[in-house]
């Protein structure tokens, strides 16, 4: 595969980087070889650990790393605590609270996304507001949906569970039925409803109204954490070279492994994907801005560990801050790559 010069550069600095952050394994000749998990199917939102592999930035510091893709028939969550798998793709931080609570020993190391990309879809010109959307007679939401972000929704702004009607991933009776609102994934819902009834829906972003865990989680065991911590610190850095990279820069390559891996995804589809999570700011913003991508804060746990007891999920002597550290992340490592506004 060919590299533009502009790939080329910016693998160039992610390298410079990577040596700096972690010399002795990088240094040491052998490639420590490693497994990370993701939670569903290859698609762009998993775009800048393809584009770490791609660009040979896990290389960079000493690593070699073997993307292991979930979907419906895979569980690599169950992989990681058993030592089937190094790393895994966690999905929202209700899950790592979950796991202290239920003595798993696994730790979020970083958060790729800043921003969950859960939305609410509604019909334009019926529920154009936020707060409007509680007025709707039918709420679809799947299972997990109804036991996590609807609880906030529900202690927050007011929802009802009679409200709620079974989601199935089947948008034919949100299309229906002016009246109803959606769950969905900001990057792939509305593209299917578009495409489908030929109207693009009102989108909220629960994340902008104040869900504000942090999404698409990179964690590890503690003994990875306790006895190589150098491994650590090169897989969350090359991660988060590997999203500016995919962002900002040469992504084709990284592109070809995602679709080599799920042969049904299009280039559309994944277009669309990177364009929602840039306008948006999934990625890239937040404290982000600032210590770079994978950027986490004790403050903001705090707040949305509030939230999740206020909601009934967790109970307020659980010791949520076993669930993570922010010794790999707020070093603002790849910052040089991310384009002058």
């Amino acid at each position: 595969m060919t590299l533009s010069s502009t790939a080329r550069r910016a693998v160039a600095a992610s390298t410079l980087a990577l040596l700096a952050a972690a010399p002795a394994l990088a240094q040491s000749g052998d490639l420590r070889e490693v497994r990370f998990g993701t939670n569903w199917v290859a698609q762009a939102e998993h775009g800048g650990y393809y584009q770490a592999v791609a660009d040979g930035t896990y290389e960079a510091c000493g690593l070699s790393v073997e993307i292991v893709p979930g979907g419906p028939q895979a569980n690599n969550r169950m992989l990681l605590p058993v030592g089937r798998i190094d790393f895994y793709m966690g999905g929202n931080m209700i899950q790592a609270f979950s796991a202290i609570q239920e003595e798993i020993p696994t730790l979020v190391v970083a958060a790729s996304f800043q921003k969950e990309p859960q939305i609410l879809m509604s019909h334009p010109g019926v529920h154009d507001t936020f707060e409007s959307l509680k007025n709707s007679q039918s709420i679809y939401v799947g299972r997990e949906g109804q036991a996590t972000f609807y609880q906030w929704l529900v202690t927050e702004y007011g929802f009802t569970e009679e409200q709620v009607k079974p989601y199935t991933f089947n948008p034919a009776p949100f299309i229906a039925d002016t009246d109803a609102v959606q769950q969905g994934y900001l990057t792939s819902e509305p593209l299917a409803v578009e495409r489908e009834a030929g109207f693009a829906p009102n989108v909220f972003l629960l994340a902008d109204f104040g869900f504000d865990t942090y999404s698409t989680t990179i964690e590890t065991r503690r003994e990875l954490v306790d006895e190589e911590p150098e491994v650590v610190q090169c897989f969350v850095d090359g991660s988060a070279i590997g999203w500016y990279n995919y962002l900002y820069g040469d992504n084709a390559a990284a592109n070809e492994m995602i679709k080599a891996d799920n042969p049904e995804m299009t280039d559309d589809q994944i277009a669309y994907s990177i364009e929602k999570m840039k306008e948006y700011g999934i990625v890239d913003s937040g404290d982000a801005l600032e210590m770079g991508i994978g950027a986490m804060t004790d403050a903001r746990m705090e707040s949305f560990f509030g939230k999740m007891v206020e909601a009934g999920l967790f109970t307020a002597d659980l010791e949520f801050e076993q669930a993570y550290t922010l010794a790999f992340v707020n070093k603002g490592v790849g910052l040089e790559l991310r384009p002058a506004q």
